[in-house]
């Protein structure tokens, strides 16, 4: 973890503004429990980031980057440098939403102290305002150490992706009365600890209003209720860039079919020499 990635504010909007709107905070969004719903998409880069600023309360730098940028099977193999490399991106991209980065799997789970320095890092080097980290009732004296060291944490229960191995797929949770009993412990317990923020990823409906009812941080669903305090989802899931999508989601757009035809077009006029024009090419003065 030597990589260094300089964070410049100035180069941080796609238009610059002459007063830089004043980034959501911890409180704000604490604020907003029972109130307006939060608005939260995942972003990895800085244009998307610029895209998604003015109409998201949060970025979230999702490890799911492993499988939407990288191709990787599952968001397991993420690193942390590749976390800061694209948190740093979508930070310099925006300038309203509050960033938060995922803690990959392996960077947190051995210890609160080790969990301490992964997180520490995670934020000097992208200028980001909190990290997300997955696990319930296991994981709450982490998230209690590293918020009162300082460190905004956003929890995660329900369908734990980094968990996948234990759970068998991802497939929705808490359809037995014991699961369903599980993720409300372990909301509660994240919730005790000092989370600022819940996501609660595909769980049946009943057991999101409780949670949502039940703890005073707010709850963020992904594939859980329109109760929740405010919904996320994948950015490129929510675009149409990908054929098949998890049930949760709804495409509000068909951005795979738009560049693969503009993708058919410029291959045509290529073969056909019809680009570049006149218009796309230096001739003599």
């Amino acid at each position: 973890m030597s990589t260094t990635f300089t964070i410049d504010s100035s180069t941080s909007r796609a238009t610059p503004v002459s007063a830089p709107m004043k980034r959501v905070t911890v409180p704000a969004v604490r604020k907003r429990k029972g109130g307006e719903p939060l608005v939260m998409l995942t972003a990895y880069t800085v244009r998307t980031a610029q895209l998604f600023d003015p109409h998201c309360d949060l970025l979230l730098v999702g490890d799911s980057l492993g499988q939407v940028i990288y191709g990787l099977p599952s968001t397991v193999p993420v690193s942390l440098e590749m976390m800061a490399a694209h948190g740093a991106a979508v930070v310099r991209g925006s300038y309203h939403a509050m960033v938060v980065v995922d803690m990959p799997f392996g960077s947190y789970e051995t210890s609160p102290e080790k969990a301490f320095e992964s997180a520490a890092w995670l934020l000097k080097q992208t200028g980001a305002a909190g990290v997300k980290l997955e696990g319930g009732v296991a994981m709450a004296p982490t998230v209690q150490f590293l918020v009162e060291r300082g460190i905004p944490v956003m929890g995660h229960v329900g369908l734990t992706p980094q968990a996948v191995n234990m759970l068998g797929g991802y497939g929705a949770r808490g359809r037995t009365q014991e699961e369903a009993a599980k993720i409300i412990d372990d909301g509660q317990a994240i919730a005790r600890a000092g989370a600022f923020s819940l996501v609660v990823e595909g769980v049946i409906e009943p057991i999101a209003i409780e949670l949502t009812r039940s703890i005073d941080c707010p709850t963020i669903g992904i594939g859980a209720s329109a109760q929740c305090d405010g919904q996320v989802l994948v950015a490129e899931d929510m675009l149409g860039m990908f054929e098949r999508v998890p049930r949760f989601v709804k495409r509000y757009g068909d951005m795979a079919g738009y560049i693969s035809e503009r993708a058919e077009a410029y291959a045509n006029e290529v073969r056909s020499r019809a680009f570049p024009g006149v218009e796309q090419v230096y001739q003599p003065k």
